[in-house]
């Protein structure tokens, strides 16, 4: 049975169907502990009965939870955060909480105004890959439950796949198969990754007296593919480093149209290890992370200091470890004429 006239039912209709208070019925159903268990099992039976469904945000006038944690990726589109995505469902879901997705098209204004405008409809915020300013995350930090993904600031908790060494692994494949000469086709101007990938490489290079040069930013997208592979190619490096895969394939797809060779004029690396890196021609060598226990480790981070678990610093920073996936794409360094 519904409410009248086809409405949904109202907690009025479950108090009066049940011949009982409103604030019998809400706490029966948002602190049961408080209410007689022969009453609480009356009016969770009529409510059943009539299909009354509690509303979150009500829910959590009482209680100050709602039960939702919400994550914004940068790109959703990008198959990197899939697996982020799963992992942070996975984890919400088993805390018994409900994630909402949210993309934030590489913007740093649409993720900080995304976590003030939701800031009294979710329990805490999840940030994969943020744009945002170390200063304004901590600002946000100071007023918002959030944890991070791929990103690092000091104070605030996070989980992030090993990129320094698992960039290390890269220049150090690169230098075993002859290469003198590297480029990086950097990502957005505001990513933090691509800034430590930077370091990474121009440090490691110099150790194995390899040239690093960094080209760009461009789109870390197929279609910003194109111009990264001409730079990489008209620079005169024998290994080229992509931000990410999708990049990476883009710039596969540009060589082959330029009728290049992989690896064999060029060898071309990129990171993440998507779906569909080992479907490209030739097979894409790339740096994989074990992104969804990142996503179910920044859940478990928020949802611990939501309940007011006190973790150590070293704990709220996780770092997951990195592998080199060694795949066609990369080969012995050619004799430049």
């Amino acid at each position: 049975m519904n409410g009248d006239h086809g409405k949904r039912p109202t907690i009025y209709d479950v108090a009066r169907e049940a011949g009982v208070a409103t604030s019998t019925v809400s706490r029966a159903l948002a602190k049961p502990d408080r209410v007689n268990a022969r009453t609480r099992e009356h009016v969770l039976e009529v409510a059943k009965r009539l299909g009354y469904r509690t509303n979150p945000l009500a829910r959590a006038l009482p209680s100050g939870r709602t039960q939702t944690v919400a994550l914004f990726v940068s790109d959703v589109t990008n198959p990197h955060f899939f697996g982020i995505i799963r992992g942070a469902e996975q984890q919400t879901r088993a805390a018994g909480c409900t994630l909402i997705l949210g993309d934030t098209e590489e913007s740093p204004d649409l993720e900080s105004g995304n976590v003030e405008r939701l800031s009294g409809s979710v329990d805490g915020f999840v940030i994969a890959a943020s744009r945002m300013s170390d200063r304004e995350i901590r600002e946000l930090a100071g007023r918002h439950r959030l944890t991070l993904i791929s990103r690092q600031v000091e104070g605030v908790p996070s989980a992030i796949v090993d990129h320094e060494d698992g960039t290390r692994q890269i220049i150090e494949h690169l230098a075993s198969l002859g290469h003198t000469s590297v480029v990086y086709l950097a990502g957005p101007r505001r990513s933090w990754l691509a800034a430590k990938r930077w370091q990474v490489i121009r440090t490691t290079a110099r150790q194995f007296g390899m040239s690093a040069t960094r080209l760009g930013p461009f789109p870390p997208a197929v279609r910003g593919g194109a111009a990264a592979a001409d730079a990489a190619f008209g620079h005169g490096a024998t290994a080229a480093i992509a931000h990410n895969d999708l990049l990476a394939i883009g710039m596969l797809r540009r060589f082959a149209a330029r009728g290049l060779r992989v690896p064999d004029d060029i060898s071309v690396v990129g990171y993440d290890d998507i779906f569909g890196a080992d479907f490209c021609s030739p097979p894409l060598t790339t740096l994989a992370g074990q992104f969804e226990e990142a996503g179910r480790l920044a859940v478990d981070l928020l949802l611990g200091s939501r309940d007011g678990h006190r973790r150590s610093r070293s704990a709220s920073q996780v770092v997951l470890p990195s592998h080199l996936v060694i795949r066609d794409s990369t080969g012995p360094a050619p004799a430049r004429q």
